[in-house]
């Protein structure tokens, strides 16, 4: 059984699951995910991600009956499915708690790509100590700092290389993206990446299409999650110009000038693509959730590049200091031969090299399938 509960987690859940298939053919699967998961498995999900990708604590609060009951009834599956191994990836605060139930229940627990208790919520490190018996890193720098507080951590290589190098692979030519976008302007691309939950999209869009919208010669394009609706950002954009572009963002980032992106895993997938980025992260944009966020989190930077590098490679605009003018100001240095462009595809390419080149999810699935079955450290 697994559970992914965002875009990014069905992405890695699915390559997950087919290298479980190709080492176990009688591999049966029940899962809390999306489509790419969906068709890995070749039946639906017991819950879609749009019922599980809330954000936020005010978000989260109206949202609660719905999370209690996806909590439930997922309690209820591991009781009746009975898995030899229950897999997490990512979706921490949810996938904590039902990690506690299911070693409960006796049943084994591995989680992939590690909660990110090493920027807030350290907290949680006994709790993971307790319920789990692999975790499972996709970070270079997160082992040493797991095995600190005791706990053996596997590095399996990060998912996203792969998964951008396949996907690029195959991609159209520019013209022809352009054509099933229905896209006509000729004009350099900036992307816009906005985020896959509609809290950090209405938080972050209209900025971030102000922001492109000061570069005249440049055309916008929104990469847009497929389980988001046209018309929910149509009403957040208000923009009659606007171009969408759904499931294709690293076609799209491929072929772009520049990027403006929410601070995320999609951070990583350019930096990996090499498309110089903005990040930014608007939030309620205020002073005061900036120095309480300050002195929660336990690290430098927020965006994945900087965090693996160790420096500062993309510039981060985070809160109050997210504004169209500012964003404008960094995203200007990088369409344009500069030190700033330099610096951070120099930064791109030591990024990479510390990344490695190993498929996280074949060594992950690996390591799943040798761990044998049951409850218990292997």
């Amino acid at each position: 059984m697994l559970v992914a509960g965002e875009a990014s987690g069905d992405l890695h859940a699915s390559r997950l699951m087919e290298e479980i298939k190709r080492l176990d053919k009688e591999a049966d699967f029940r899962f809390l995910g999306g489509d790419l998961m969906a068709r890995t498995a070749g039946r639906d999900p017991e819950i879609h991600i749009e019922k599980m990708n809330v954000m936020g604590f005010s978000e989260v609060i109206r949202s609660l009956p719905t999370v209690l009951s996806n909590l439930n009834r997922a309690k209820e599956l591991l009781r009746e499915f009975r898995p030899d191994v229950l897999i997490l990836v990512d979706y921490p605060s949810f996938n904590l708690k039902l990690a506690a139930y299911a070693h409960s229940q006796g049943i084994r627990v591995d989680w992939m790509i590690a909660p990110k208790v090493w920027a807030w919520k350290e907290w949680r490190i006994p709790k993971l100590k307790k319920y789990l018996t692999n975790l499972y890193s996709i970070l270079p720098f997160e082992p040493a700092y797991f095995k600190r507080h005791g706990m053996d951590v596997r590095y399996v290589g990060n998912p996203t290389v792969k998964e951008v190098e396949e996907s690029l692979s195959h991609i159209p030519p520019k013209k022809h993206f352009l054509e099933r976008q229905g896209i006509s302007d000729q004009r350099p691309i900036i992307a816009i990446l906005p985020g896959s939950r509609k809290a950090e999209i209405r938080n972050n869009l209209p900025l971030m299409i102000e922001a492109a919208k000061r570069f005249p010669d440049y055309q916008y394009i929104i990469a847009a999650a497929p389980s988001v609706a046209e018309k929910f950002y149509r009403s957040i954009a208000q923009d009659a110009g606007l171009q969408l572009a759904f499931g294709a963002t690293h076609t799209l980032l491929k072929y772009s000038a520049a990027a403006i992106v929410t601070s995320g895993t999609a951070t990583l997938e350019t930096a990996v693509i090499g498309t110089p980025q903005v990040v930014c992260y608007r939030g309620n944009g205020s002073h005061l959730t900036y120095g309480i966020m300050k002195r929660i989190l336990k690290v430098k930077y927020v965006s994945l590049p900087n965090l693996i590098v160790g420096n500062t490679i993309v510039p981060e605009l985070l809160l109050h200091n997210c504004t169209a003018e500012r964003v404008a100001r960094a995203l200007g240095a990088l369409l344009q031969p500069s030190p700033q462009r330099d610096w951070q595809l120099s930064g791109y390419r030591n990024m990479k090299k510390r990344l490695g080149t190993t498929d996280a999810s074949k060594i992950a699935a690996e390591y799943i399938c040798k761990s044998g079955r049951g409850a218990g450290k292997p």
